[in-house]
């Protein structure tokens, strides 16, 4: 089979990049070439840059693709973009979209692929959805192969996830446990929520590719495994031997000191939910997400233990929870 993948070396590409090139497939990397990225043995690169027309179509001239996955497009336009280059080159389009198109807050706590999709709130979100109607009324209108396909929280070895942490700076919420600094939880910290390992993401991905019965339809690929933010946190201090001191806010409190989270929070992460993953279970057979939490985030310490180099902090946003934290607590102390 094969394939081409638009970006395929990001955090959560880089999983199904290595699974695709793993099982035999003839995996094409489209990549711009500017950095040092990592490629799968097996793999291909074609040096382009998607968003210079021109040059894709000399590019992709005389080519044809069992599938492509797009894991780069954000906008309608890249949507539009990705119509004209591939019509006819490919039997299947997959656009990456996330499951922050879905209404929040919830009209219920189950998500299945029919849930209703509203999220003004969050700038992401929106776009993602204007995407998602773009490639459908392609579908709709010329046949155009279109796949959806739906993440939620994922991450790998190189990312510890969190709530309210820093993703360029991701060392910054071990650090801060490790020296008994305050955690920030939205809430109460009982929001059910999923994280999901990239290999497990992969898994449900790269079995997809080629199937043209997925055509028009949308797929969450996601863990079972449902969580609370106090109970994810937890787990972290386990996996470092340090316990954190958590101190819980509301969302509205956060995105007053930290503002650039609001949308995050209110669009998503403090916003209870499960994903219901029976579709993507009945079109690849035997799919299953199998790294638990405990599991994946045992990896990722270890993998910055070994990599001195990314044990970076971000001194601003320590500072600034720092600050938040005090006055919050002067606060609750004027109550009292």
């Amino acid at each position: 089979m094969k394939v081409l993948f638009i970006g395929g070396t990001g955090l959560i590409s880089t999983a199904a990049s290595e699974l695709a090139a793993r099982q035999g497939m003839e995996l094409y990397l489209l990549n711009r070439g500017r950095r040092e990225a990592f490629v799968p043995e097996g793999a291909n690169v074609l040096h382009g840059d998607i968003r210079d027309r021109a040059a894709m179509e000399r590019l992709l001239e005389g080519k044809h693709f069992d599938a492509v996955v797009d894991w780069i497009a954000f906008k309608p336009e890249d949507i539009e973009r990705d119509v004209e280059l591939f019509a006819g080159k490919t039997n299947q389009y997959i656009f990456i979209s996330t499951v922050a198109t879905y209404q929040r807050p919830p009209s219920h706590y189950i998500f299945d692929e029919s849930a209703p999709q509203h999220n003004p709130g969050w700038q992401y979100a929106v776009d993602k959805i204007a995407c998602e109607e773009r490639l459908m009324r392609a579908y709709r209108e010329t046949g155009f192969p279109a796949t959806i396909v739906r993440p939620s929280h994922t991450y790998g070895e190189t990312a510890i996830p969190f709530a309210i942490t820093s993703g360029a700076h991701p060392w910054t919420l071990i650090d801060r446990i490790r020296k008994g600094k305050k955690i920030v939880v939205p809430g109460d910290g009982t929001s059910l929520w999923t994280i999901t390992h990239n290999t497990d993401f992969a898994k449900g991905l790269v079995g997809l590719l080629g199937n043209t019965q997925t055509l028009g339809q949308a797929f969450h690929i996601t863990s079972d495994e449902v969580k609370t933010w106090n109970q994810y946190l937890d787990a972290i201090g386990q996996a470092i031997g340090a316990k954190p001191q958590p101190i819980h806010m509301t969302s509205a409190c956060i995105s007053s000191f930290l503002p650039e989270f609001k949308a995050g929070l209110f669009g998503d992460a403090s916003n209870s939910y499960v994903v219901d993953n029976r579709k993507i279970k009945r079109f690849v057979p035997g799919y299953e997400a199998t790294t638990s939490f405990e599991r994946g985030i045992r990896q990722s310490i270890a993998y910055f233990e070994a990599h001195p180099e990314l044990r970076t902090i971000d001194e601003a946003l320590d500072a600034r929870m720092d600050r938040m934290i005090a006055a919050y607590e002067n606060f609750l102390a004027g109550i009292e």
